[in-house]
């Protein structure tokens, strides 16, 4: 700080040296009780000048823009309207010192004269006290541009003298902490592109570059365009820093690789007619530019010849608000000055030239003028046509006042926010006709709401009357998906959406959606439609027939243990197995139970009773039949060469034994099952997308124990009844259980092939109609024959026939 101040000490003493103003004369001067100081670029430094020493830059002979010196006539307008008021300042003069500020880095004089007192800049040593010198400036306006307030603002930030920008629009301003006596007319950056991205959005421009000038304003607008545009489908596809040294050709070659056909163009006026006219000398066509508020209204370019033939022009600009008096103003002014300065002496400006100029940025002008006189005013403590000039003015009153500004101007409210940005103006969008005029087509208001309208059939395009593409990728057809291609969304190749999913391109255009599972879709749908709900009714043909064979299946075997009942003594129910034939009847009645619990909508009961009573009774009558066919084995094979064994197997009731161990057995392995991982109602949706099948999800891990056993029993009955094959004819009771055992599998096999192939509802109808037939296969091929022989052969259920079977059978054994 301590180098800083002894700089300043050392420049101030070249105050009394130094020519302050550019241009002598009474634009740029007038006195008054408190002046107001004006910083405007009349001409520019286009190229950096170099010097060996200090000393100040000649600003006349750099190249002159007529749009600021029309905004320097708008300040000298507003202080004369405000002299000229009977409301605002009675009795109070206001001055002016304007300043050709036409360098960001070498026109420093006009800045350390606004700073100084009596001419000399003084560092603050310890008495200095917080206000307590008296400056003759209480604000100023300007300056224009964001790199020039950079380069003044820390000069008056230190004694809180307001600044009132009307064109520096960079967002780094709004940082009090930095800029505390900063504030602006002029909407900043992150606005600007808020309109531009809302542009761009509304004509479905994907795929665009970025043009900014290589300073601090264009750099800090492509990081709000980069930051605006992450959740939107607009890609950036190419940007550049412009300077006087770009190479316009290859950055247009680069551009035309890329296919962008939108251009956005964030660059001072000095840039932008360097590139729009680069444009037209490499015949650059079939694009649209989007300009931004500094060069939108420009009245040079739109007058060049070969403008039509780049593309369409479309830009934010600041709205043309007229302002009552100021051609009266400017017609009268130049008709006074009789060209007395050098600005009209080397320009030849004529009042016609200086109205019909580029009129941007003429309000936030006028409205920073105003801001400083009524906080002047409210000092002041004006009213009832007089103001108290006992008050000593300081400028951080003056900056306390305007941070509470609310006052109308031309049917605005003018109020700024905390950051010392306006809470008031909005942005016209503007595109140049074949006339060569800017035309207004639209509008984008911030206050008191944020409001956009684009009037699009004005906008005569380049592709005669269609509006131009700008993408990377072509849009995919419905149903298709975004497969990103590089780094950017905008670029992608697209994929259908296959079964089962979909596409939302409003939620998100690169996922395919994954429908629920009670709903289903085709390959490219856009949503997904309900599945069809299969089960097998009560109701249904096949389950009434099925259930009928049930019903006929029990009467059947009560009526079969009836007659075994009557006939119980006979020598047919004796080689049927006696006893065990009634257990037999019963767990085969027993096991039509399952059956009726495959129709319906399933549930957790259901599930558990479809198979649960078929295997553990089915597991029964297996086991008789174990036992039957051993017992047959025995009496004509094992009796004779095992008599112990068969001697035990008869004392001990070796039978039930056997039986009850089989039951006992499967009963705990069902048990355990279940409890470990027990069958519930399961949709299945993997075989038709369209449907959901109700069925049960049995897993064979719960049951295969039991069903090994299953298995077992049967290969024991096969095992005795194979050493049986050769017994009595008429007592051959092995022969019959084979053939209900290769029944009983052939069933299963069959249900099984089906299974595999048949997916839908009625395959819960095959696995009943499967139980069903197990059951019939025993009682019509095992019991059957016997009661035909009860009812209608009695004379073959004799003591005496079944003993000369026996004898027969022996005698032949023995030869």
């Amino acid at each position: 700080m301590a180098n800083f101040l002894t700089h300043l000490c050392f420049l101030g003493s070249l105050l009394q040296t130094l020519d302050l103003c550019a241009f002598p004369g009474s634009e740029f001067q007038l006195k008054g009780d408190y002046l107001i100081g004006g910083l405007f670029d009349i001409h520019h430094v286009n190229a950096p000048v170099h010097h060996d020493k200090p000393e100040a830059i000649d600003c006349s002979s750099q190249p002159f823009l007529l749009p600021n010196y029309r905004r320097l006539q708008l300040m000298r307008f507003s202080v004369e309207e405000i002299n000229n008021s009977a409301n605002l300042l009675p009795n109070v003069s206001l001055g002016y010192e304007i300043f050709d500020h036409c360098s960001d880095l070498q026109s420093f004089s006009d800045v350390l004269k606004l700073v100084s007192v009596n001419g000399l800049i003084q560092p603050k040593d310890e008495q200095y006290k917080y206000g307590s010198r008296i400056s003759n400036i209480i604000g100023v306006v300007g300056p224009f541009t964001s790199t020039q307030v950079l380069s003044v603002a820390p000069l008056l930030m230190v004694d809180f003298v307001p600044m009132v920008s009307y064109g520096a629009s960079s967002s780094v301003f709004s940082r009090k902490q930095n800029f505390p006596s900063f504030l602006r007319t002029v909407h900043p950056n992150k606005d600007v592109i808020e309109v531009i991205v809302n542009i761009v959005l509304h004509f479905k421009w994907r795929w665009v570059a970025f043009l900014n000038s290589d300073n601090h304003f264009g750099i800090d607008g492509r990081g709000f365009f980069i930051k605006r545009i992450k959740d939107t489908d607009i890609c950036l596809g190419y940007t550049k820093d412009l300077n006087i040294n770009t190479n316009f050709h290859l950055m247009f070659e680069q551009i035309e690789s890329q296919r962008i056909r939108a251009i956005i163009v964030f660059a001072p006026k000095g840039i932008a007619e360097a590139l729009i006219g680069s444009a037209i000398r490499l015949n650059v066509t079939n694009k649209v530019w989007i300009a931004d508020d500094g060069w939108s209204l420009n009245k040079k370019l739109p007058k060049e010849r070969g403008i039509q033939n780049i593309g369409t022009i479309i830009g934010v600009s600041q709205p043309e608000i007229k302002i009552p008096g100021f051609n009266n103003f400017i017609s009268s002014a130049k008709r006074q000055t009789h060209c007395e300065n050098e600005v009209c002496n080397q320009n030849g400006l004529s009042a016609e030239g200086i109205i019909d100029a580029d009129p941007s940025f003429s309000f936030p002008v006028y409205s920073a003028v105003y801001s400083i006189a009524h906080a002047l005013h409210n000092v002041l403590q004006c009213g009832n046509g007089r103001c108290n000039h006992n008050i000593t003015v300081h400028p951080h009153m003056i900056l306390a006042e305007l941070k509470k500004s609310n006052f109308t101007l031309l049917n605005q409210s003018i109020e700024y926010d905390e950051n010392g940005d306006p809470k008031f103006g909005y942005y016209d969008v503007v595109y140049w006709n074949h006339r060569g005029d800017a035309e207004k087509v639209g509008f984008f208001s911030f206050h008191p709401r944020v409001s956009f309208s684009i009037n699009s059939s004005k906008i005569q395009w380049y592709k005669e009357g269609a509006v131009p593409t700008s993408i990377c990728s072509q849009e995919c057809a419905v149903g298709y998906a975004k497969n990103q291609n590089g780094i950017y969304k905008c670029c992608f190749n697209c994929e259908v959406c296959p079964n089962g999913t979909y596409i939302n391109i409003t939620d998100d255009p690169y996922k395919c959606i994954r429908c629920k599972e009670t709903e289903w879709s085709a390959p490219g749908s856009t949503s997904c439609r309900l599945r069809e709900v299969e089960y097998v009714p009560y109701t249904d043909i096949r389950a009434i027939l099925i259930m009928v064979g049930a019903w006929v299946f029990v009467g059947l075997t009560l009526a079969t243990s009836l007659l075994f009942a009557i006939n119980y003594n006979t020598p047919v129910v004796r080689s049927a197995g006696g006893p065990v034939c009634f257990l037999i009847l019963g767990c085969l009645t027993l096991c039509t139970v399952s059956v009726f619990f495959y129709f319906d909508k399933p549930t957790i009961s259901f599930c558990v009773l479809r198979l649960l009573p078929f295997v553990l009774f089915y597991t029964v009558c297996l086991a008789c039949f174990v036992v039957r066919s051993f017992q047959i084995v025995c009496i004509f094979k094992i009796a004779a060469k095992f008599p112990k064994l068969h001697s035990w197997w008869m004392k001990y009731h070796g039978q039930w034994l056997v039986i009850t161990a089989a039951f006992a057995t499967q009963a705990v392995l069902l048990l355990i099952g279940y409890s470990y991982d027990p069958p519930k109602p399961y949709n299945d949706t993997f075989w038709y997308r369209d449907k959901i099948i109700l069925g049960c999800d049995i897993r064979p891990r719960g049951i295969f124990i039991s069903i090994v056993l299953l298995v077992t029993l049967c290969s024991l009955c096969f095992i005795f009844s194979y050493m049986g094959k050769d017994l009595p004819k008429n007592y051959n009771e092995a022969k019959a259980i084979t053939f209900c055992l290769l029944l009983f599998i052939l069933t299963w096999i069959i249900f099984a092939t089906e299974y595999a192939i048949y997916h839908g509802k009625y395959i819960q109808t095959l696995n009943a109609l499967a139980i069903l037939s197990s059951l019939y296969s025993f009682l019509l091929w095992y019991f059957l024959p016997k009661c035909y022989i009860i009812i209608v052969q009695p004379h073959k259920n004799t003591q005496q026939h079944f003993q000369g079977i026996i004898e027969n059978y022996t005698k032949t054994i023995s030869q």
